[in-house]
C-alpha cells in the first residue's frame, strides 16, 4: 500500500496474510462478499476479516479508494452497539473486525428458539445502534439494515455492522440498486418509496422501515415474503402489503401487542407517520423494562405420591382355568408332584417366556394359605421370580398378607429380593401401613434403609402414607431418618409437605435435619408453607427450622407464603422471624410477591409489619410500580395509604405514573396524582406521562394530566411534544384534544363522562 494510503489511515494498522495463522476458518459468504474468523499470531486475539466482492487480490486503485473510505467511516463511529474495526488487511484486501462469537442473527433465527426477553433486548439494542448513526452530524443511513448484519456477540448482545451504503446507492441507478439488493438478500427491507418513487433519495425514514420489517422477524422467528419472487415482492409492498401477523397468541407477553404496535408504526406505507429512531429507543427501553420487571414467582412444587408402578399382580398371574381349579383343589402328594412337573415343563401358564409364573406365585396371589403350606413342603422355589421380578414373598407383601410372609420367610425366602424397579418386601409392607409383615421382614435380615432405584426408602414410604406405626418401627431399627432420594428429599420432606404432623414429630424427635436441602435447596419448611399445612408448620418452626432458608430462586419462606396469600402463614412465619426485605435473585422482597399478586390482607400486613414499601426490586422497581403496571386499582390504592412513594423513579427513571398512563389505568392514574404524584416526571431519555398518555392514546387519561398541570405543548429529551406523538395514534380524539378542539373537563374528584368507553 503506499504511503499517502497509510497516512490516510490513520491510526488504524495495516495487516498482511502473515500476520494471522494459517487455518482460516470462513463464516459467512453471499452477495457481501465472504467473512473469515482469522487468529493473529503474536497477538493471540480472534478477529473478522471481511473481503467484499470488490475488494480482490488484484485490486484497482479505486478499490482501494473504497476500501479506505469504509475503512475510515468505521473507525469514526464508536459506539457500544457497532462493530468494532481494527485495521485493514492487504493481502487479501479487506477490512479487520471486531469477531462477534455468536454470529449473526440471520443464522440465529431458524435454528434457536429465542427467549421474550433476548427478543425485546435485540429490538432495544438495534434501535439504540441506529439512533446514534442518526445522530451523528450529518446523520449516517445504514441503508442494509436486515438479521444478517445484526450479530451477538459472546454474551448475546447487539453489534450492527455493514452499515452507511450510501456510497454505492449514489454510484448505482434505481434498476441496479434494486436487482443488487436483490442478490444480496436485502429487497424485502426496502422501504415502498424507492419503489414507487424515482426521484426520491432515501432518507432516515427508510432504516425505520427496515427497522420494522427485522421486528417482524424477530417476533415469528420466520423469513418475510418466503416463496415470492423479486417483482411479487415489489409488487406487493408497493401496494402496502407486509409480512402477515396472525393476532397476538395468548401465550406471547402482554408487551408483545406493544411491540407489534410499534413494528405497525415502523413499516407505514407514509414515511413522514413512521417514528424516528429517537422515539423507537424510548418505546423499546419501556417495553424492555416491562418486561424484564415480570416476577417469578416461586415454583409450585408438585409430588406425586409415589406408589409401586406395576400393574394388579391379579394380571400376570393368569392360568388357565382347569389348571388353577386343580391347583386350589390338589391335598395329595402325588398331585403336588405332577403340578410340581407342569410348572418345571412350563405348562400351566399361557406365554411362561414372557410370566414365568409358578403355582407358588399362583398359590400367593390368592391367599391360599394351606394350599402354600402343602406346596412349600414339596420343595418348591421359594425365590422363584416372575419376568418382572415378583417373588412369592413381593406378592404377599403388597398384598397385605403378613400370615403368607410369615410362612414363605420360615422356608427361607430372601426378605431382600427386590422387583426390576428396586422395590423390596419392605417397601411394601411401609407403603401399605403393614406393620406386622414389616417386623417379620426386619427379623428376617430385611436392610432397613434399602433403596429403590429413585432412592426412596420403606421410611420415605411411610413418611408419605401416614403410616406412624411402621415409621416408628423403622426408626427403632435404626432406619435413617435423613436419608435423601433421588431429588434430595428426606422423609421429613414428605411428611412436611403431605402435612402429617404426627410424622412431622416423629422423625424431628428422632433428629432428622430440619433445614435438609433438596436439589433445588427447598426445605420441609418451604413445602409445609406451600402447602399451606399449618400444624406441620407450627412444629418445624418450634423445632427451629430456619425461616429465612433460601431456595435456588432465593425465595425464602416467606415468600412462598405471601405469593400465595397465606395470610395466616405469614403471620406465623413473621412471630419466629422472618427477614421483610430479603430479596430473591430477581431482587424482589416479599411484599413485591404480595403485591404482584394482588393479595391485599398480606399486603397489610406486610406494610403494619414496617416492611420497605420502597424496597427496590428487580430492574430497581418499588412495589407500586408492580401495581401500577400489573395490579387492579384497589392494589395501587392500598399501597399509597399505606405510605408508599408515588414518585419513586426505576432505572429507566419510569414513576408508577408513567405505568400506570402505558398501561391506561385511569383510576390508577388518579389515584396517583391525589397522592402527589409528579405529573412532570421525566424518564432518563426525557418523556412525561403526558407523552405516553399521547403516543397510547388514551385521551381521557391525558386531560386528567392536563387539569393537573401537564404542559402538553414542551418537547421531550428527543424534542417531541405530546402533540407530535399524537400523530402515530390510530384515535381521532387525542390530536382533537391537544389541537384546543376539545375542552378540558375537571376529573380529579368527580367521574369524566365517556371515560369508562374511551380508557
Amino acid at each position: 500500500m503506499a504511503a499517502d494510503v497509510e497516512q490516510r489511515l490513520g491510526s488504524l494498522p495495516v495487516f498482511t496474510r502473515n500476520d494471522f495463522e494459517s487455518d482460516w476458518c470462513r463464516l459467512a459468504s453471499g452477495g457481501f462478499g465472504q467473512v473469515f474468523q482469522v487468529r493473529h499470531k503474536r497477538w493471540r486475539t480472534e478477529y473478522a476479516l471481511k473481503c467484499s466482492p470488490c475488494l480482490l487480490p488484484e485490486a484497482t486503485s479505486s478499490d482501494v479508494n473504497c476500501l479506505i473510505e469504509e475503512a475510515a467511516k468505521m473507525e469514526k463511529v464508536k459506539f457500544p452497539h457497532i462493530v468494532a474495526i481494527y485495521g485493514v488487511c492487504q493481502q487479501p484486501l479487506g477490512i479487520v473486525m471486531e469477531f462477534m462469537a455468536n454470529g449473526s442473527l440471520e443464522k440465529m433465527l431458524p435454528t434457536h428458539r429465542l427467549c421474550w426477553p433476548l427478543k425485546f433486548r435485540v429490538v432495544h439494542e438495534t434501535s439504540l445502534a441506529m439512533n446514534f448513526l442518526h445522530s451523528i452530524q450529518p446523520p449516517l443511513l445504514h441503508l442494509d439494515l436486515k438479521p444478517g448484519n445484526i450479530l451477538l456477540d459472546s454474551n448475546m448482545h447487539v453489534k450492527i455492522s455493514d452499515f452507511g451504503l450510501s456510497k454505492w446507492m449514489e454510484q448505482s441507478t434505481r434498476r441496479q440498486y434494486i436487482e443488487r439488493s436483490a442478490l444480496r438478500g436485502t429487497l424485502s427491507y426496502i422501504p415502498p418509496e424507492m419503489f414507487l418513487e424515482s426521484d426520491r433519495a432515501p432518507g432516515p425514514k427508510y432504516d425505520v422501515y427496515s427497522f420494522g420489517i427485522v421486528i417482524w422477524e424477530l417476533l415469528t422467528q420466520k423469513k418475510p415474503y418466503a416463496g415470492c419472487s423479486m417483482m411479487t415482492i415489489i409488487i406487493r409492498v408497493a401496494a402496502g402489503a407486509r409480512p402477515p401477523l396472525q393476532p397476538v397468541p395468548p401465550e406471547w407477553p402482554v408487551e408483545a401487542q406493544q411491540m407489534v404496535d410499534l413494528m405497525r408504526r415502523c413499516w407505514d406505507q407514509d414515511p413522514e407517520k413512521r417514528p424516528c429512531f429517537p422515539d423507537i429507543m424510548e418505546e423499546t427501553d419501556m417495553l424492555l423494562s416491562l418486561l424484564q420487571s415480570a416476577v417469578a414467582a416461586p415454583e409450585s412444587e408438585v409430588l406425586a405420591r409415589k406408589v409401586s408402578c406395576k400393574p394388579g399382580l391379579g394380571r400376570p398371574l393368569e392360568v388357565s382355568k382347569d389348571i388353577s381349579q386343580e391347583l386350589m383343589g390338589s391335598d395329595s402328594g402325588e398331585d403336588w408332584k405332577r403340578i410340581l412337573q407342569f410348572s418345571h415343563s412350563g405348562s400351566l401358564v399361557p406365554s411362561p417366556q414372557e410370566n414365568r409364573v409358578t403355582p407358588l406365585h399362583f398359590l400367593v396371589a390368592q391367599g391360599s394359605l394351606e394350599q402354600v403350606r402343602l406346596l412349600l413342603a414339596h420343595e418348591a422355589d421359594v425365590d422363584g421370580q416372575t419376568a418382572c421380578g415378583y417373588t412369592a414373598l413381593l406378592i404377599a407383601a403388597q398384598d397385605r398378607q403378613p400370615d403368607l410372609c410369615a410362612l414363605l420367610l420360615a422356608h427361607g425366602a430372601d426378605a431382600n429380593l427386590a422387583d426390576e424397579d428396586g422395590w423390596a418386601p419392605l417397601h411394601f409392607a411401609a407403603q401399605n401401613g403393614d406393620d406386622r409383615s414389616a417386623r417379620l421382614l426386619l427379623d428376617h435380615g430385611a436392610r432397613v434403609d434399602a433403596q429403590e432405584l429413585e432412592g426412596w426408602s420403606p421410611l420415605h414410604l411411610a413418611a408419605q402414607n401416614n403410616c406412624e406405626s411402621v415409621a416408628r418401627l423403622l426408626v427403632s431399627r435404626q432406619a435413617d431418618p435423613n436419608l435423601q432420594e433421588a431429588e434430595g428429599k428426606t422423609p421429613l420432606h414428605l411428611a412436611a409437605y403431605f402435612g402429617h404432623v404426627g410424622l412431622v414429630k416423629l422423625l424431628v424427635g428422632q433428629g432428622a435435619a430440619l433445614d435438609a436441602c433438596q436439589r433445588n435447596l427447598r426445605t420441609p419448611l418451604h413445602l409445609a408453607v406451600e402447602r399451606g399445612k399449618v400444624r406441620a408448620i407450627q412444629h418445624l418452626l418450634k423445632s427451629g427450622a430456619a425461616p429465612d432458608a433460601l431456595d435456588q430462586g432465593g425465595h425464602s419462606p416467606l415468600h412462598a407464603a405471601a405469593a400465595r396469600g397465606k395470610h395466616l402463614v405469614c403471620k406465623m412465619l413473621l412471630r419466629y422471624g422472618a427477614g421483610l426485605e430479603r430479596p430473591t435473585r430477581q431482587g424482589w422482597t416479599p411484599l413485591h410477591l404480595a403485591t404482584y399478586q394482588g393479595h391485599l390482607e398480606v399486603i397489610r400486613l406486610l406494610a403494619d409489619s414496617h416492611a420497605n414499601l420502597g424496597a427496590l426490586g428487580g430492574m430497581d422497581w418499588t412495589p407500586l410500580h408492580l401495581a401500577a403496571r400489573y395490579g387492579e386499582g384497589v392494589v395501587v390504592s392500598t399501597l399509597l395509604r399505606c405510605g408508599a412513594n408515588p414518585n419513586a423513579a426505576e432505572q429507566s427513571g419510569w414513576t408508577p405514573l408513567h405505568l400506570a398512563v402505558q398501561r391506561g389505568t385511569f383510576l390508577s392514574v388518579v389515584d396517583l396524582l391525589e397522592h402527589g404524584a409528579d405529573v412532570h416526571a421525566r424518564s432518563k431519555l426525557g418523556w412525561t406521562p403526558s407523552h405516553l398518555a399521547a403516543l397510547q392514546g388514551h385521551t381521557a387519561i391525558l386531560k386528567v394530566l392536563a387539569q393537573a398541570g401537564a404542559q402538553l405543548d414542551t418537547p421531550g429529551g428527543m424534542g417531541c411534544t405530546p402533540l407530535q406523538l399524537a400523530l402515530c395514534s390510530p384515535r381521532p380524539g387525542v390530536l382533537a384534544f391537544l389541537e384546543g378542539r376539545e375542552p378540558i373537563v375537571t376529573i380529579l374528584g368527580g367521574t369524566e363522562p365517556g371515560a369508562q368507553t374511551e380508557v
